[in-house]
C-alpha cells in the first residue's frame, strides 16, 4: 500500500469516527428540543469522542471494513432518551431518528462545496498539492457522511431507521417488529461481513454505491 493511500485511509477513519459523533449528538439534541433531557444530563450532548465512542462500532467495524471492502460505515453508542417526554411520542420518535440522517446530508453538502471550491484552486494553480489534498479531503468527508445517513435509515436496530418507521407500524405489526429487534444485529452483521464471504455478494456496498455514490458524484460534478 502507497503512502497516499495510508494517507487517505487514515483521514477517512477519522472522519467516519467525527461523523459518528456528530451524528449521535444531532440525536441527543433533537430529543432535548422536545422536551427530554435524558442524553444532556448524561453528558451526551458533548463533543468528547470518549462519551460517544463504541470500541467495536466506532473503530474495529470501520477499520475492517475500510480494508476488506472499502465500506466507510460504523455506529456510536446510541443516545439514550424517553420519548415518554415527548408531547407527541410517534412525531418525536420519528424526529430524533431522523436526526443523526440529517446532520450527516448538512455535512455531506458542506464539505461538498469545499471540495468544489479545492477542485478550483487545484486547476487554478496548475494541480498543486494544496488543491488536491483538500479535495480528497473533502471528497472523503462527502462520501463517509452519504455512506453514514443511507446506512443508518436501514430499518434495522441500532440503526436509525427502525425508529423512523416503527411509529407508522399498526400495533400488531409493531409488536412483530419489537420480537425481531432482538436478532437485528446478528442479522446486520451477518450481512455486512458473512453474506459476501459465502455468497460472494455484498449487497450494503451496492446499496451504498447506488445511493452515497451517486450522490457524492453529483454533490462534487463528478
Amino acid at each position: 500500500m502507497s503512502i497516499e493511500n495510508i494517507i487517505v485511509a487514515i483521514v477517512t477513519i477519522v472522519l467516519v469516527i467525527m461523523s459518528i459523533i456528530l451524528h449521535e449528538i444531532s440525536h441527543g439534541y433533537a430529543a432535548y428540543k422536545m422536551g427530554d433531557m435524558t442524553a444532556k444530563s448524561m453528558g451526551r450532548l458533548s463533543l468528547n469522542p470518549l462519551k460517544h465512542i463504541d470500541p467495536f462500532g466506532s473503530v474495529l467495524l470501520p477499520v475492517v471494513l475500510y480494508f476488506t471492502s472499502g465500506l466507510v460505515i460504523g455506529y456510536a453508542k446510541p443516545v439514550p432518551y424517553n420519548p415518554n417526554r415527548f408531547e407527541n411520542k410517534r412525531k418525536g420518535e420519528v424526529i430524533v431518528g431522523l436526526a443523526g440522517p440529517a446532520c450527516n446530508l448538512v455535512l455531506a453538502i458542506i464539505f461538498a462545496i469545499l471540495g468544489r471550491a479545492a477542485k478550483l484552486l487545484y486547476f487554478s494553480t496548475g494541480g498543486g498539492a494544496l488543491g488536491y489534498w483538500l479535495f480528497v479531503i473533502c471528497a472523503s468527508a462527502v462520501s463517509v457522511n452519504l455512506c453514514l445517513m443511507f446506512f443508518n435509515l436501514i430499518p434495522l436496530p441500532p440503526l436509525d431507521g427502525s425508529s423512523i418507521i416503527a411509529p407508522f407500524l399498526s400495533d400488531k405489526a409493531l409488536h412483530s417488529y419489537y420480537k425481531v429487534q432482538q436478532y437485528s444485529l446478528p442479522i446486520l452483521l451477518g450481512i455486512i461481513i458473512l453474506f459476501p464471504m459465502i455468497f460472494h455478494f455484498d449487497p450494503i456496498s451496492v446499496y451504498l454505491q447506488f445511493t452515497a455514490g451517486n450522490l457524492t458524484d453529483l454533490l462534487l460534478g463528478l
